[in-house]
């Protein structure tokens, strides 16, 4: 089926924003749109730095949520796979075609055990973390029971103190536990230190992440000791992939938004003190919005409020303007300074959200854009799926 039949039964305007071969001014508003050039260029860097540093790169696929956008990761970006952070994600991951499957989480509940021991029978590696003994028994019995194998890594808490155990014993006997378990395999370590991915500073990031890799060599170093290979040492985000990459101990990134960028990671700075989204990485993720309102002769309203992003992380940026500023919003509407009125009815905005993770997960479609006509239309597969 070619992609004008796929959407031929879908309304523009009413279920899906945009037609392929729609110039970029029709796309209707609010919605997501993509700059396929600047994500594929961005996606292909990601390649080629793993493929240099010699690692492995699972794509954070809670990111976009997108078994579309995770496919090209891998075709054009060399990815072995995806990372996502709930069983739901997983299944969505996997029956659209991905066939090696991280829940970088731990997985407690009985339901949601017995569906990731039967995601092999979708034909993907299944794999999870676990930071408490306890939990082994209960993904065994389900292993067994479907008669598929569910891959574990231990996750070792470096840093951002949540999940995971903190001490190299704690993580030699979860390990034991799972490789004597039927229907489990010990496949090695998560250990990702979320809680600097966001530090402005480069050499304050390396400082957190020194910390952290001596505690995974000292657990990769033990384990060895006692007979037990780690497969995945899993780990890296996008403020902090080379460091876990050029580290001799990690062999798996787990990159996410570095393909779309969002305004938050953006005001993070690489070693020479520049924003990564000036140079390192480009901006492809927006939110494309439409001013509805300039009744006042100082501000423009438009139709991107809060039930189109998430502002967890900050307010969104206009792109490639600084004579407006996005200053304020509500349910359905954003509040744009525009001092000298240049802004017009229905004259259209491309926002940076603050967080992309959250902004995408309220959106059905991506709309992927090349030189100002719609090339593509994604939809965001895993949307809304958080159980």
């Amino acid at each position: 089926m070619n992609a004008e039949a796929k959407f031929a039964d879908l309304e523009v305007g009413y279920n899906i924003p945009a037609a392929i071969g729609m110039d970029e001014a029709d796309i209707q508003t609010p919605c997501l749109v993509l700059d396929l050039d600047a994500l594929e260029r961005n996606v292909v860097k990601m390649g080629q730095f793993a493929k240099e540093m010699g690692v492995r790169h699972r794509v954070h696929g809670k990111m976009h949520k997108s078994v579309d956008v995770a496919k090209m990761q891998m075709e054009l970006g060399g990815a072995i796979g995806v990372c996502c952070q709930k069983v739901s994600e997983a299944e969505a991951f996997a029956r659209g075609g991905i066939d090696d499957v991280l829940v970088s989480n731990q997985v407690r509940d009985p339901a949601k055990i017995d569906r990731l021991a039967r995601i092999p029978r979708l034909g993907a590696r299944a794999i999870c973390c676990v930071d408490d003994i306890e939990n082994i028994v209960d993904l065994s019995a389900a292993a067994t029971k479907h008669g598929t194998q569910i891959e574990c890594l231990v996750e070792i808490d470096c840093g951002a103190g949540r999940c995971g155990v903190t001490t190299t014993p704690e993580v030699v006997a979860i390990a034991k536990a799972i490789d004597a378990a039927p229907g489990l395999k010990f496949a090695g370590l998560q250990a990702y230190q979320g809680a600097m991915q966001h530090m402005d500073d480069y050499n304050d990031r390396k400082a957190k992440i020194d910390i952290a890799v001596a505690m995974v060599r000292d657990a990769v170093d033990t384990l060895k000791a006692e007979g037990l290979e780690c497969d995945i040492v899993g780990g890296g985000g996008t403020g902090s992939y080379y460091f876990e990459g050029n580290s001799g101990v990690y062999n798996e990134l787990q990159c996410g938004s570095y393909a779309f960028m969002d305004a938050d990671y953006g005001r993070i700075l690489d070693k020479d003190g520049k924003r990564i989204d000036q140079g390192e990485w480009e901006n492809a993720l927006f939110i494309l919005t439409s001013v509805m309102s300039h009744a006042k002769a100082d501000k423009a309203i438009c139709d991107a409020g809060l039930k189109a992003q998430s502002v967890d992380s900050g307010l969104p940026v206009i792109f490639g303007r600084d004579d407006v500023e996005y200053v304020k919003c509500s349910d359905e509407h954003g509040v744009i300074a525009d001092p000298d009125g240049k802004l017009k009815v229905n004259d259209k905005l491309k926002l940076v959200p603050g967080h992309c993770d959250p902004t995408c997960n309220v959106h059905d479609w991506y709309v992927g854009v090349r030189d100002g006509k719609v090339e593509a239309i994604w939809p965001v597969t895993a949307r809304g799926l958080a159980y």
